[in-house]
């Protein structure tokens, strides 16, 4: 059998008077699946622990972030079409709003892209100290920036303080030989800082009654390395449909292609029918199918109850609608939770669904956080979920004899 694995990102989430939006959403393709499958919660690192979007995939797809997580840059330079070599430091970056005091206004720069792929080509050629700068955008205010030279190291902190109203911070090495690395940075930031003040894209910006978008703001310091991919580990080929770079980047470094789908965009707005299609088109050339869908956690972080109950709507209408009866192993969950009322991920669990024609049925008949917990498959860590896949795909391995 095929799998279809389907995460809707950040979908868990709290009660808000008295309800979820997956229990609020009308989802009458999922409840089906739901109803007829198997059911329960999935603890994608550990109980209590608060999964990053990084760290959530590796162990989704059995990859122990413990072991194998070297940052979250690697994945969305990846993810944006980068080629990395071994020892290359990947970062991901908002471009975001700061005053002349480097206060800042805005870590999205009102998450209007308009025109940032210019003004990241504005510094992308760059060398400062022997090391080569390459910088790329990706999707709304964000993008990527790679350093390429020798003595290198992840062992840096973020400029990014995560919050609005605040300094932007320096770059500090994290142990003594990350100096260097630390420098380069903070020489990187500062050059950018002078480009983007008196860019004409920024002037044009302001015109439009847009935010400047006139600070790097990096987080996530990632070094390259090469892992054992998802093929040679499980005798499976799998591909990866996916708007946003660092999902695309995840299946990148395991060694998954990745299908470029128009109108996969990463947003609320992406065209869900055309990743549907995706699905169908390759069906014949792969195992193993990942199909992620980022909506439900930009209206979490952006506290937005309505448009997150809409967006499950969406896939249930648009996505689910039309994969429901295909012949495979179907899974459908979360990759953390994110609270529209905390507009932050959080430690919950997730609700996981669980479709073969031969599965244990239990009794639960909704797709939501709480109906779930009551099902068959109980609570579930994440690094075991790819172990119960294999065994409905006829590739799980026998322990003993």
């Amino acid at each position: 059998m095929k799998a279809l694995f389907i995460i809707l990102d950040g979908v868990g989430d709290r009660l808000w008077e008295g309800k979820t939006p997956l229990i609020a959403a009308n989802k009458k393709n999922i409840d089906y699946l739901c109803e007829n499958g198997i059911n329960g919660v999935l603890h994608i690192i550990g109980r209590g622990i608060i999964p990053g979007s990084d760290t959530a995939h590796l162990a989704l797809f059995g990859y122990d972030p413990s072991k194998y997580y070297r940052g979250r840059g690697t994945f969305e330079a990846l993810g944006a079409g980068f080629s990395l070599n071994k020892g290359d430091i990947a970062f991901r970056v908002n471009l975001g709003t700061v005053d002349n005091n480097l206060i800042i206004k805005d870590r999205r720069a009102g998450r209007d892209g308009y025109r940032l792929k210019e003004l990241l080509e504005s510094i992308d050629g760059m060398e400062i100290d022997g090391v080569k700068i390459s910088a790329k955008h990706t999707t709304e205010h964000r993008g990527v920036v790679i350093l390429r030279g020798k003595n290198l190291t992840n062992r840096i902190s973020d400029i990014d303080p995560h919050e609005t109203g605040v300094k932007v911070l320096r770059c500090n090495p994290l142990e003594k030989n990350a100096e260097f690395t630390a420098s380069v940075v903070n020489k990187l930031v500062e050059k950018a800082y002078k480009i983007f003040a008196d860019h004409e894209i920024n002037k044009e910006r302001k015109k439009k009654r847009k935010l400047p978008a006139n600070y790097l703001l990096l987080r996530g310091a990632g070094i390259y390395e090469k892992i054992e991919s998802f093929e040679d580990r499980y005798n499976i080929k799998g591909c990866c449909i996916a708007g946003g770079a660092l999902y695309k980047g995840v299946a990148k470094y395991i060694g998954m292609d990745v299908i470029d789908v128009k109108g996969a965009t990463g947003t609320v707005n992406t065209d869900l029918k055309a990743k549907a299609k995706a699905v169908f088109d390759n069906f014949d050339k792969y195992d193993f199918f990942f199909v992620h869908i980022k909506g439900t956690d930009s209206a979490s972080h952006d506290g937005d109850f309505d448009l997150k109950k809409k967006m499950i709507e969406r896939v249930d209408s648009e996505f689910i609608s039309e994969i429901k009866d295909l012949d495979c192993i179907k899974l459908l969950t979360g990759d953390h939770s994110t609270p529209v009322r905390l507009a932050r991920h959080s430690s919950d669990p997730v609700p996981i669904l669980f479709w073969s024609e031969d599965v244990r049925k239990d009794n639960v008949k909704k797709f939501d956080e709480i109906s779930c917990a009551e099902g068959g498959l109980g609570h579930v860590k994440g690094v075991d979920l790819m172990k119960i896949i294999l065994d409905y795909m006829n590739k799980g391995e026998k322990f003993g004899e």
